[in-house]
């Protein structure tokens, strides 16, 4: 368990080192969190917490009848969060593998 625990640390570490990245090359001011516990609580505690004034996190693109059983962490946040909230999407896997001069 804590073998699990401390790679699932290491990734997120990971995964916000990279965006926080991408944010800072753009120029975006930023601050980031990674938080525990059931995700709809914690992501709004967190947005409490610092006083966000946007907040901003990914779809994993769940079908309907997936979404129904399992839920939508961004929905329930885009409806309960005291922010705005900006849900990206996953991208288009097909539109991307063309090139340019393909895509209409």
């Amino acid at each position: 368990m804590d073998a699990m625990r401390r790679t699932q640390a290491e990734n997120s570490r990971n995964v916000v080192a990279r965006a926080l990245d991408v944010c800072r090359q753009k120029q975006a001011s930023v601050t980031a969190a990674v938080v525990e516990g059931d995700a709809k609580d914690a992501i709004c505690q967190a947005v409490e917490d610092m006083r966000a004034d946007l907040l901003v996190l990914g779809s994993r693109g769940l079908g309907m009848i997936k979404r129904a059983f399992l839920g939508s962490v961004s929905d329930y946040l885009a409806h309960h969060a005291r922010c705005p909230v900006l849900i990206v999407k996953p991208p288009n896997k097909a539109r991307h593998e063309k090139t340019p001069q393909e895509v209409t």
